[in-house]
């Protein structure tokens, strides 16, 4: 058959054809045979085998797909530059007859699988239920009936149908509609709609998508292009089987959708019918209700209206007499105001507060306690008036009568607190407060007394202060007023503390005439606030030690006794209020406030509402914060002042600034008990000051001491009570500190009047003649001493009682001492041994005396060294002992190697002073002193004795035995040496000149054998000059001489003997 021309069209025709293939199972029949309709009344498909072509228009047509895009989008190729192909662009379909085949081919197969058939059949009935048998024909009658099936399958035409689908069912699948069977069968179940691809219940099912429509027609090719190779694809217009899975596919859904509807049919009708049942119910009781509605209103009518007049008549006459009687109501609070005012304004707070809670009562429709003054309090009924109009501003009338009186209460509240600690800080003495405050912050030192603990005075409270401060703050809870006056109670505090201070300090005006003429040149204007500062300022620097630490007293001593009064004013208060009267405060129970929608809030208990006074009294006081604010203005003022007299505080007497100290100590102390802060501010600014103090105290210390000793002749000073009273103080600090530096810090006794004019000073020994010097003892061992040493040791007992009175200032003080201690070394070594004594002190010349005293005094500060080290070990931190405990070690060293440099100095003056001698001994004539004086002694002779002798009589006064033996056998051994050789170098020309010799040496040997220590010294020198030879003139007349034994002997025998030591 040839196919039909195509022509250029929107729709082209879907040309039909057969093509042979070897893989379809079934034979095609002729087409003249036509199938009939396969669905009963449905609209679905309207295509059937007579027509040659389909033209679907739908936009999911296979046609539509086979046009270009420009097409689809409904534009016009013409606008889009888009030329449609013609006929000959489309290649031709060849159709190819399919030969016709016989049933009876089919025989073999259907023998083969009708056994398998049937017991399919079976197995499908048995589960049904159905136990007869499904086939009870032979295996002819089933091969007729499957020839029947197979006619009816080929006969069908073929259709093209719109959709997608995801996969297609095998192409052997059964029609949708099975064949009849006879009556005595069971009916075959439906085909399920598991058959048809799932695809086709998408919602997002769109055939111009090209993947579904490729999946659609099973990949098939819908233009081949002839010049192309075969790629192994079916061609859409030929592909018949394509055509009949999709018209199978929709007979299955139809099926479905017919037993679905007859399924619910039944159910259907049974519910409309029920509904029109119920539409019949309700139009009856309608009716029912119109009948007695017409009833009741005729009832109405004829029995009702005449009786509600009556009845609003009454209710009419009713409330105009609640008028009036709200209009007697409205009068009576009117008046009651009024009297309220007046008596607000007459001081009668009590009397104008009860007035207020009856006027409220009154007005919230409640009996007032007090009987009217009209008379008329029985004669109506009160209502609650509050929501009136008229009386929309009553509330803050009453309100403001209410403030007013809790104004009056506030103040009797601060005079009841102030006057309180004002009177407590009066009657308070100084000295006790600071007795607390030793109690409470010192721990006693060995040798310290404890002070004696009392009852704090600031606890002791009077019946009096109670009742009046219990009715003030009955009288403001009352007056709603709690949280005011409680604040404004605060910055009264505060304004008391700066208050106090500022009663203390010296005026900020000034009194000298100056001051008053230079007033007097400025018109008589106020000074400014800068110029009062600058007075101020400057009379508190004028202020003198005693005055400054009294006022210092009573500013810490008054603010301390204020805090601690407030602190249990302020205890007394929340016990109060926790213990106020209950009954009393009833006005919340019929003073019902409403909130600000104008609802009645429930009224609170007495008690909770005394809670809530005490809730928020203790909210507003905020003791801790109160007390640290007050802690915080008092020191920031003092911290100011003290600042201000920086420089004068520097200057002041050791007792007085150890006492200036602990006074800041201790105040800080109590402070930070009070507030629980530490006050940092006042600290710091107090140790910077100790710091300063310290610095210059130790360089005023130093400097005196080197006035001293510039101006010390090195005469021995007499040591008497008063020094030995400082040496006993810095002997025992080794161990425990003297009473004395422990009274400086016990502010709460007085201080003594010779305590101040005690440490560190030096009495001036030649302002009266002492018969006799005393001496310093030292562990047994005397010293005879300058003024030098003397004012070591004050300095050392000063800087010791100054780390007494500052504990935390020992590393320093002992970093000073050391300065002093090397310094006075120093300055020793150029005074004696440098002979600066000469220029400073005005001496002629350094003598041994000198360098004895000096020695001496060296000596005296090595003894007190180790007192001095175990002193500051006690007082250094562990971190920092051993160091300083170093230092201390080799300023001891330093000290002995000076004073052996002084014993060394010693021997050598001596060595010298018998050279000097020795050349005067070479220097001598012999046979001329022989001649003039033969039995006297030489000059350098005497000399030489008397020195040694005064030397050693000088040592032995000065120095220790120990030590003068040191200094004299060093002395004694130089003698020897040099007077032996000198001796023996001198010729002897004759026996004159021999025994004149002898006189001197016998005069040294008596004199030497006197002293300690000189052993056999003139012994050996007079056996040296004995034992000397007489040289003879030779016989040639040389110069050269013989010695002759028995001139020797001779003369030796001549010679005087030496006196024996007595």
């Amino acid at each position: 058959m040839n196919s039909p021309s195509v022509r250029p069209s929107q729709n082209p025709p879907n040309t039909t054809g057969s093509t042979s293939r070897s893989s379809y199972p079934f034979p095609l029949q002729d087409a003249s045979l036509q199938r009939g309709p396969l669905r009963r009344g449905s609209t679905a498909s309207s295509v059937t085998s007579t027509v040659p072509s389909i033209a679907e228009s739908q936009p999911n047509a296979i046609s539509s797909l086979l046009q270009p895009p420009i097409f689809r989008t409904g534009l016009r190729p013409a606008d889009a530059g888009f030329k449609p192909p013609t006929s000959r662009d489309i290649p031709p379909v060849t159709l190819t007859n399919i030969p016709h085949v016989e049933s009876k081919v089919f025989q073999p197969y259907l023998s083969q699988i009708g056994s398998l058939y049937e017991a399919f059949q079976r197995a499908k009935n048995d589960i049904d239920g159905d136990n007869t048998a499904l086939f009870h024909r032979d295996k002819k009658e089933k091969v007729e009936d499957w020839e029947t099936v197979l006619s009816q399958k080929l006969q069908r035409p073929a259709h093209s149908r719109t959709g997608s689908i995801a996969s297609l069912s095998s192409p052997t699948e059964p029609p949708s509609q099975p064949r009849r069977r006879p009556s005595h069968q069971k009916r075959h179940a439906p085909t399920p709609l598991s058959t048809v691809p799932a695809v086709y219940g998408e919602e997002d099912f769109h055939l111009e998508n090209p993947r579904t429509f490729d999946i659609v027609s099973e990949h098939s090719e819908i233009v081949r292009d002839p010049n192309a190779a075969p790629s192994g694809r079916k061609s859409l217009a030929t592909n018949a089987i394509l055509q009949e899975k999709l018209s199978w596919y929709m007979d299955t859904v139809e099926v479905h959708l017919i037993s679905s509807i007859s399924t619910a049919s039944q159910s259907f009708f049974s519910a409309l019918g029920s509904l029109k049942e119920l539409h019949d119910e309700a139009e009856e009781s309608v009716a029912r209700i119109q009948s007695l509605r017409r009833d009741l209103a005729k009832l109405d009518k004829d029995l009702a209206s005449d009786g509600l007049k009556v009845v609003k008549l009454k209710q009419r006459r009713d409330n105009v007499r609640r008028l009036a009687e709200a209009m007697f109501q409205l009068e009576d609070i009117v008046h009651a105001v009024d009297d309220c005012e007046q008596m607000v304004e007459s001081g009668e707070f009590d009397d104008a507060l009860d007035d207020l809670d009856d006027i409220e009562r009154l007005m919230a429709g409640n009996e007032p306690k007090r009987p009217s003054r009209n008379g008329r309090q029985n004669t109506y009924k009160a209502i609650d008036l509050r929501r009136m109009h008229a009386l929309q501003g009553a509330s803050d009338d009453l309100n403001r009568l209410r403030s007013r009186a809790g104004r009056g209460y506030e103040t009797r509240f601060h005079n009841c607190l102030l006057n309180d600690m004002r009177r407590h800080v009066k009657e308070t003495d100084a000295n006790a407060t600071l007795q607390r405050w030793g109690v409470s912050f010192n721990r006693p030192k060995a040798g310290q007394r404890r002070a004696p603990s009392t009852f704090p005075s600031y606890m002791n409270m009077s019946a009096d202060f109670r009742s009046e401060l219990e009715h003030a703050i009955q009288g403001l809870a009352r007056a709603r007023c709690t949280t005011t006056a409680v604040t404004s109670f605060r910055a009264a505090v505060l304004k008391e503390m700066k208050a106090m201070i500022r009663r203390q300090l010296p005026s900020s005006n000034d009194d000298d005439n100056v001051s008053t003429i230079s007033a007097s040149t400025h018109g008589g204007r106020g000074r400014t606030q800068q110029e009062k500062s600058s007075i101020l300022a400057r009379n508190i620097r004028a202020m003198d030690a005693t005055d400054w630490y009294s006022m210092l007293v009573s500013v810490y001593t008054n603010v301390s006794e204020c805090l601690r009064r407030l602190s249990i004013q302020v205890k007394i208060l929340l016990d109060v209020t926790s213990t106020m009267d209950q009954a009393r405060p009833d006005v919340s129970k019929l003073s019902l406030p409403t909130d600000a929608s104008g609802h009645i809030r429930t009224p609170s208990t007495g008690r909770h509402r005394a809670s809530s006074i005490q809730a928020e009294m203790q909210q507003a006081l905020d003791l801790s914060s109160l007390l640290g604010e007050a802690v915080d203005a008092v020191q920031s003022q003092v911290t100011k002042v003290i600042k201000v007299r920086s420089q004068q505080n520097s200057e002041m007497l050791l007792e007085e600034f150890v006492r200036f100290v602990t006074l800041n100590r201790l105040f800080a102390d109590e402070c930070e008990a009070i507030s629980g802060m530490s006050g940092q501010g006042l600290k710091s600014v107090v140790d910077s000051q100790i710091r300063d103090y310290v610095s210059q105290f130790a360089n005023s210390k130093s400097q005196n001491l080197v006035g001293i000793m510039d101006s010390d002749k090195w005469e021995a000073k007499d040591f008497g009570d008063q020094q030995n009273l400082l040496l006993q103080r810095v002997m025992d600090g080794s161990t425990s500190d003297a009473q004395s530096w422990l009274q400086s810090a016990q502010i709460w006794l007085p201080l003594p009047s010779d305590i101040l004019h005690e440490n560190g000073t030096v009495q001036d020994n030649d302002a009266e003649v002492k018969e006799k010097v005393r001496l310093a003892t030292i562990d047994e061992q005397k010293y005879i001493l300058p003024a030098s040493p003397i004012a070591m040791l004050g300095t050392i007992e000063s800087l010791q009682s100054l780390t007494v009175g500052i504990p935390g200032m020992g590393q320093e003080l002992a970093t000073s001492l050391l300065d002093c201690l090397r310094q006075f070394n120093s300055r020793t070594s150029q005074l004696i041994l440098g002979a600066g004594a000469t220029r400073t002190a005005g001496l002629k010349n350094i003598t041994t005396k000198h360098l004895a005293l000096s020695s001496q005094g060296l000596s005296f500060i090595i003894a007190l060294m180790p007192y001095v080290r175990e002193f500051y070990r006690r007082y250094l931190p562990p971190n920092t002992a051993s160091s300083t405990m170093g230092e201390f070690d080799k300023v001891k060293r330093s000290f002995q190697e000076h004073q052996n440099s002084i014993h060394e100095k010693l021997i050598d003056i001596m060595s010298n002073r018998a050279s000097m001698h020795v050349k005067s001994l070479k220097a001598i004539n012999w046979t001329e002193a022989a001649q003039n004086d033969l039995d006297g002694v030489s000059k350098y002779m005497e000399t030489l004795t008397k020195e040694t002798a005064t030397l050693q009589k000088v040592l032995v006064k000065h120095l220790p035995e120990g030590v003068v033996m040191g200094i004299m056998i060093p002395v004694f051994d130089s003698y020897k040496q040099q007077l032996e050789k000198a001796f023996s170098d001198i010729q002897v020309q004759s026996e004159a000149e021999k025994k004149r010799m002898l006189n001197d040496v016998a005069h040294f040997s008596s004199r030497m054998g006197k002293l300690e220590g000189s052993g056999d010294l003139g012994q050996k020198v007079l056996d040296v000059v004995r034992n000397k030879a007489i040289a003879v003139p030779s016989a040639n007349g040389g110069g050269s001489s013989k010695l002759e034994t028995e001139p020797q002997r001779a003369s030796t025998e001549l010679a005087p003997k030496a006196p024996e030591d007595k």
